[in-house]
């Protein structure tokens, strides 16, 4: 099988179901613009994963045009990476339904997203909700991909793309690279500013418990004020300083210093002054990319030429893999006349 260009195929694809959160930049956009640079990255918008929960319509396309606009605020080169919108190729929807004839329904109810997704949306428990981590295998599948970054919540997901790719090829012949799991060598876990326990996510309730990519410094700052800290008064990571530990990696993030620096900075200081100064690092973080960002979203015409682009460059690699799956399977070729 081929590579694009030698280098490994790595695939991410990210739902513009809401603005992503200081901890998607930290744990995933960051580390894009650096990946991008010794692989040949993949990153799709993931619309079509999008709907399996009711989406407001003219809102998903905005949110649609303004993740991309912070994919290339965050340093996406389309020059080196193939950005692009998941609904724009077919092919995803197209290798889904096969994989679904290979696919176990225990398989998919055994999904523990599936499960928690039911729970929290009981009023529209749809077959794509269900059917999801197979349009996913899907998306990794079609492009050959050899990494995938993924998360503690995807790594189920993961497994059945690797699961799938083993069952076709075993029955139809070599077909699929099985992809594995990427594992940054440094990257960092943000939890929520309110439930330190709990990851920071973009659909949590309590607005304080993160930062989104789009606050304004005073959200941003007034947000940090109110963040949870522990007992005692000493600023150091540790199992029993969930909330100082959250703090402190995202300062070391936020300011470029590691967390031990950030102990010393930080001895004898109070929670308040710490609380302060990590919300100041965070603003100036975020600032530059704001600003890129802000003008990037007023220039329709250029975030269209740019998906239009990647569409074309993603096809042509996923419709390859693709015509393979069809001639496997015994699908007649279509002749183009």
């Amino acid at each position: 099988m081929e590579t694009q260009n030698e280098k490994k195929i790595l695939l991410s694809a990210v739902q513009p179901s809401g603005t992503p959160t200081l901890g998607n930049y930290i744990g995933a956009l960051a580390n894009f613009t650096k990946l991008q640079n010794d692989y040949s990255c993949i990153f799709s918008v993931a619309d079509l994963h999008s709907i399996t929960v009711p989406q407001d319509p003219a809102k998903l396309r905005a949110n649609t045009y303004d993740l991309l606009a912070l994919y290339l605020a965050c340093g996406i080169d389309p020059e080196k990476s193939i950005l692009f919108n998941q609904s724009h190729v077919s092919a995803h929807a197209e290798l889904a339904w096969v994989l679904n004839t290979v696919t176990y329904v225990g398989e998919l109810n055994r999904m523990t997203q599936f499960k928690a997704k039911c729970q929290s949306h009981a009023d529209n428990i749809n077959m794509g909700l269900m059917d999801y981590p197979v349009l996913m295998a899907a998306d990794i599948l079609l492009y050959q991909t050899e990494l995938v970054p993924v998360g503690a919540d995807q790594k189920q997901h993961l497994e059945l793309a690797r699961d799938l790719a083993l069952r076709f090829n075993n029955r139809f012949g070599e077909t699929f690279r099985v992809p594995e799991p990427y594992i940054a060598k440094t990257g960092a876990r943000v939890m929520s500013l309110a439930e330190p326990d709990k990851k920071m996510s973009k659909s949590d309730a309590n607005v304080n418990a993160f930062i989104s990519m789009n606050d304004d410094p005073d959200a941003i700052m007034r947000k940090f004020k109110r963040a949870v800290t522990d007992s005692g008064s000493e600023i150091r990571f540790g199992q029993d300083k969930p909330g100082i530990s959250n703090l402190l990696t995202i300062y070391a993030v936020c300011a470029d210093t590691t967390v031990e620096q950030a102990e010393l900075e930080f001895a004898g200081a109070g929670y308040g002054t710490f609380k302060q100064r990590v919300g100041e690092a965070v603003v100036e973080k975020l600032r530059p990319i704001q600003e890129r960002k802000q003008k990037i979203a007023q220039d329709k015409a250029y975030l269209t030429k740019i998906l239009a682009e990647g569409a074309s460059a993603a096809e042509r690699i996923a419709y390859k893999t693709l015509r393979k799956v069809y001639k496997k399977v015994g699908f007649v070729p279509r002749e183009r006349m």
